[in-house]
């Protein structure tokens, strides 16, 4: 099993109408899961569900033997369960297109027609879906995950939304006797399927212990940062950071394009200085090759930026080139290409410029 640490944060950093994000409520959005069952557990006039120990050896067998129910199987949602499933965990997918969960199937692990199938009898239970309407749906509705977990059972978000709404449907999910945990990831497509993800992970000491080997089963850098949605908050700084760094990029890789250079050999000397990052390693060639196959789509780096900009706002914190970036990601989707990988920035840079070549995607 993989190392983890812990990063000890304040309780004050919780967020959930404090000072990390905005205090609104998610807009609803509409059912997208498919459903087999019907009902719901009793929510009042029921004993509480008895809570599992944190330690896993007082368990029983160990979390490695047990099912993982992994909902929301996109770009890097498929590669994080198949290396779970690779890792000796039995895994069972869920995902609102069918064939996801497929693909998962042929990997060894197993497909569930619904979220109620999916999380029965599961140990630990994972979701990685796109927004935070997105995620209190799969946790909140009939057929989702409160109704029809297991007692005890750990629930783990690793989609990325808002650090108020992870902070309260966290208190939803500890009223209902499971264990909540929210871990955004960072890595991109490539480091969910090199299991080299960093992961954010806000909750109980207790519970971060309890599912070390499932984290770091995905991660390569696996960090408690705080209590519940403290991970939000510190994936929040990270697509900021990233955001940054993307458009910086592009705006070099444009200038440096104009004075004719060597752009192979100028990134190459760029990286190895201080100038160098994780960013330019992956970004820099889809750039100079005008290739924007989504790793990470700029529609939901849009998103992103909503959440860093509304959280800071709340906080009374001032972040002028974040705003600046957030413009510059809005107005790219608002032109179509909302679908691209987030190096698509570029694109904007280039338009800006008057040196794009308007025939090429």
């Amino acid at each position: 099993m993989l190392p983890v640490a812990e990063l000890p944060a304040p309780e004050s950093s919780r967020s959930g109408g404090g000072s990390n994000g905005p205090t609104s409520s998610a807009t609803p959005a509409a059912s997208h899961w498919s459903t087999s069952r019907t009902g719901r557990r009793p929510s009042t006039g029921s004993p509480p569900r008895p809570r599992r120990s944190p330690d896993p050896r007082e368990r029983g067998p160990p979390l490695m033997s047990r099912t993982i129910a992994f909902i929301g199987l996109g770009i890097m949602g498929l590669p994080m369960a198949k290396n779970l499933q690779a890792a000796g965990f039995s895994v069972v997918g869920c995902n609102r297109s069918p064939e996801r969960a497929e693909q998962l199937a042929e990997a060894g692990g197993r497909a569930a027609g619904s979220i109620a199938e999916a999380v029965q009898g599961a140990d630990v239970i994972i979701t990685m879906v796109p927004d935070s309407p997105d995620v209190r749906e799969v946790l909140t509705a009939d057929d989702g995950v409160l109704a029809h977990a297991e007692p005890g059972a750990y629930w783990i978000d690793a989609s990325t939304i808002r650090p108020d709404v992870a902070g309260e449907l966290a208190d939803q999910a500890r009223e209902a006797g499971l264990h909540p945990l929210d871990a955004p990831v960072s890595g991109g497509e490539q480091g969910a399927i090199d299991a080299a993800l960093s992961i954010m992970v806000g909750g109980e000491q207790a519970d971060f212990d309890a599912v070390g080997d499932v984290l770091g089963a995905v991660g390569k850098t696996v960090v408690r940062v705080g209590p519940s949605g403290s991970g939000q908050t510190v994936k929040a700084a990270n697509q900021l950071i990233v955001a940054g760094n993307i458009q910086m990029l592009a705006e070099a890789v444009v200038f440096l394009e104009a004075y004719g250079v060597d752009t192979d050999s100028a990134l190459e000397v760029l990286g190895g200085g201080l100038a160098g990052s994780k960013v330019l390693d992956q970004k820099g060639r889809k750039m100079l090759d005008r290739s924007f196959d989504p790793g990470f789509r700029l529609e939901l780096h849009h998103k992103d930026m909503g959440i860093v900009t509304a959280a800071a706002r709340e906080a009374g914190v001032v972040i002028p080139l974040a705003g600046a970036v957030a413009q510059l990601v809005a107005a790219t989707v608002r032109q179509g290409d909302g679908g691209l990988d987030h190096s698509g920035l570029f694109k904007l840079v280039e338009q800006l410029s008057g040196t794009g070549d308007p025939t090429r995607g």
